[in-house]
């Protein structure tokens, strides 16, 4: 599948991963919309970039498909990237005072997460399917699982559930739309510096870099679309989930 010529949507494109995602395929000559809630920071890399910015609200059928319009207008829609995060809940299922893990949080978690996750994959290949066939088919619809989909740590469980959503659906996606000619794959991955964490890069770095058996540091989000790049441009990748996370495995905390 060439990117060049193409247009593409990545949702959460003004956020760590989103962000090289959209540098990259615009590097390569793809018309990129960036979709997110982060007016101010979607707005200033469209404007650097020379490409559209979409206020996108993963979970909104209105939103998502504003965004995908937008790329129909610029070119054949053929790459959608899905980086979007938000908020997590979390805790042990009991906690020490013995009370059960908040029932609202873990729903917020899994409509965030997975809920947002099928709403945009739903609404990419109704779109994509619209577009004319090449002999690599019509797209690929890339989402973001996270090795916490096997390996969930203590704490983790509503994440570790809308994370592991994420991973069983792409084989499935993959077959349903097999007869179009989209094809879906999933990153899971570990651990990739961003300001998501919500501490500095050296911080982060510190605790996780160590941990990592090789290479002996955290993941980049450039690397993260490289590698998205990758699964667009080859055309036998699809239905797979693919783990980037320098053989790090989680412990239980």
């Amino acid at each position: 599948m060439d990117i060049a010529g193409s247009s593409a949507v990545v949702i959460g494109g003004a956020g760590g991963l989103g962000e090289a995602t959209v540098r990259r395929l615009t590097a390569a000559g793809a018309a990129v919309v960036i979709a997110d809630l982060a007016d101010d920071k979607g707005k200033d890399l469209a404007a650097e970039l020379g490409t559209s910015y979409v206020r996108t609200d993963a979970t909104s059928t209105d939103d998502v498909n504003n965004a995908l319009a937008e790329a129909e207008g610029l070119g054949p829609l053929r790459v959608v990237v899905d980086t979007h995060g938000g908020p997590a809940s979390g805790g042990r299922l009991v906690g020490k005072d013995g009370s059960p893990l908040d029932l609202d949080g873990f729903r917020k978690t899994i409509d965030i997460y997975l809920t947002g996750v099928f709403n945009v994959l739903r609404l990419s290949a109704a779109a994509m399917a619209r577009t004319e066939p090449t002999d690599s088919g019509r797209g690929v619809i890339i989402t973001t699982a996270s090795i916490a989909a096997y390996e969930g740590q203590i704490g983790q469980l509503p994440y570790a559930a809308a994370k592991g959503g994420v991973a069983a659906m792409t084989l499935v996606a993959a077959r349903d739309l097999s007869p179009l000619g989209i094809r879906v794959a999933t990153i899971a991955p570990g651990t990739i510096n961003t300001p998501a964490y919500g501490k500095s890069a050296d911080q982060l770095e510190e605790y996780w870099g160590k941990q990592v058996p090789w290479p002996k540091r955290m993941g980049r989000p450039a690397e993260y679309a490289t590698l998205a790049a990758q699964i667009v441009e080859n055309d036998y990748l699809n239905g797979e989930v693919i783990r980037l996370d320098g053989a790090l495995r989680f412990g239980p905390r």
